[in-house]
């Protein structure tokens, strides 16, 4: 007899349909196995079948002897990982008789068994669930704790179980479940504002929040350099407090990526924060921006619509840094492979840390540095002029003197004031880049506007010319010179660029003076 039910394969951050047929009936020769998969399944789907006899054994049916031929189509797709246990369980159940008169093929299908048939979460609910609706399906069925993620999803009935039992009673209608409700806006706008940290906590350093906050107006990106202990950390980890909240769409887009790569916690729903993601130096350069055997989202990917945190700039590989450069620039990365290639979106604001000098103190106010002129050269050399050359913001951090961190009478800005001052220059660009798909900030504007919105008077590009000439700057830094001059004009309302706010902006290239590093 033959049974299908429909599960679903993850391509990237999308999903599509995988139909899984199982035919079950005739007589197997003797010494040959009973049971056989075919349509590009990889280990953990091959594997899967043992899975499958133990759960079906101990949930009450019977893992009937008999020829069984399970086909996923389209047979040319790869179909990878442990979730498609319950859709083969419940189609081979289907296809022997066990389970009669049941809708199994007006649901997707999704879960990994456990011995005992219960169910474990799998990945990519959410982009599972937008695609069952996007072909009509009446529901999704999967594991309890990936129910409230898929029910962000309106117009799908989304049933969260326990078990294998559980689905075959509610498919054969033994069971009524309720499908599970999410008020995606509720809760979306009550998880929205909530952070830890705060800028109030950082005494001094009234130059350094200037920096940031220019850097989230228009969407900048910023290295921070400066001695141990300044404060580099700290204030970085702050910078999420001061962006604009995320929209519904950047909210369900976030989603989606921590999904693919079950970055989600269990239970959950939207990622209703920007996220902030800080790897360690010793990431590999796959990890980073994403692929390996079977391609998966890196960290720049996770860390779309928020914060890409560099600490110690300098002690990452080169060639991680280097990878960098061109989803920089296109705000998203594709993995090729053979047979596939995958488009990750990584549109992220790049925030670096590292110390001017191996010892750490060089230009310190007041400790010596013990590093050489050429071991600071050396040192400052493993970052690439080209990655230099698109960060907008270099901005040194100097320590924060006693006076000012015993200060307690003078309450610090907090990040809820300069987070209104940066909404406010955000909304100014948005009705800039109205006529404009995915530009949302000035950092994100095309070089062909940069001359029609970017505009100085004599006086500007005057200081502009004699900037260029002493610093030896590229035309990639000076297009960064009048974006982040067009930045700090929003945020001072002004339609204008002043002579003060290009100032500014040149002041915010440390790497490119002359003698910087002796």
């Amino acid at each position: 007899m033959l049974a299908k039910t429909y599960a679903s394969a993850l391509q990237g951050v999308n999903a599509q349909t995988i139909a899984v047929e199982v035919n079950a009936g005739g007589t197997v020769p003797q010494g040959s196995p009973f049971y056989h998969l075919v349509g590009l399944p990889d280990s953990a789907v091959r594997e899967g079948f043992q899975r499958i006899e133990a759960a079906v054994n101990n949930s009450g049916f019977r893992m009937n002897r008999v020829k069984t031929v399970v086909n996923l189509a389209p047979a040319d797709l790869r179909k990878e990982g442990s979730a498609y246990d319950l859709p083969i369980a419940i189609g081979f159940l289907a296809a022997t008789g066990q389970i009669i008169d049941s809708e199994i093929g007006a649901y997707v299908i999704m879960g990994e068994l456990a011995l005992d048939g219960l169910l474990r979460p799998i990945k990519g609910a959410l982009p599972i669930a937008i695609q069952a609706r996007k072909e009509k399906f009446k529901g999704i069925i999967l594991p309890s704790q990936n129910a409230r993620e898929a029910a962000i999803v309106n117009e799908l009935e989304v049933f969260g179980v326990e078990s294998l039992r559980e689905a075959a009673e509610f498919l054969c209608g033994e069971k009524q479940l309720q499908p599970v409700k999410v008020d995606t806006r509720e809760e979306f706008a009550y998880a929205q504002g909530y952070f830890d940290v705060d800028f109030s906590d950082v005494r001094g350093q009234e130059n350094i929040k200037r920096s940031l906050e220019i850097a989230a107006a228009g969407g900048h990106n910023v290295i921070l350099i400066g001695p141990p202990g300044a404060g580099k950390t700290m204030l970085a980890r702050r910078l999420p407090t001061i962006l604009p909240p995320l929209t519904l769409h950047e909210a369900l887009e976030t989603t989606k990526i921590h999904s693919v790569a079950g970055k989600l916690p269990a239970n959950s729903s939207l990622v209703s924060q920007r996220p902030f993601r800080a790897p360690h130096h010793t990431i590999s350069d796959v990890a980073l921006v994403g692929g390996g055997s079977n391609p998966a989202p890196g960290e720049i990917s996770l860390a779309h619509n928020g914060v890409l945190f560099l600490d110690e700039l300098p002690e990452f590989k080169r060639t991680v840094l280097e990878v960098l450069r061109q989803p920089m620039e296109e705000r998203r990365v594709t993995i090729s492979r053979a047979r596939v290639a995958m488009d990750y979106p990584a549109s992220f604001m790049l925030v670096a840390s590292m110390n001017p000098c191996p010892c750490g103190y060089y230009n310190h106010p007041e400790k010596d540095c013990v590093c050489g002129p050429a071991v600071i050269q050396r040192y400052l050399g493993k970052i690439s002029g080209p990655l230099l050359d698109r960060i907008d913001l270099h901005v040194e951090v100097t320590p924060v003197s006693f006076d000012e961190l015993s200060e307690t009478d003078r309450p610090g800005t907090t990040s809820r004031e300069i987070l209104e001052r940066v909404v406010k220059a955000r909304e100014i660009q948005a009705e800039r880049f109205k006529d404009l798909p995915n530009v949302y900030a000035n950092a994100q504007m095309p070089n062909r506007m940069v001359r029609e919105v970017c505009q100085v008077n004599q006086a500007g590009q005057t200081l502009i010319k004699k900037a260029m000439e002493k610093l030896q700057l590229s035309a990639r830094a000076y297009d960064r010179i009048l974006k982040v001059a067009r930045t700090g004009a929003d945020l001072a309302g002004s339609e204008e660029i002043r002579i003060e706010h290009l100032a500014e902006a040149i002041h915010f290239r440390s790497l490119d003076r002359e003698g910087w590093a002796g």
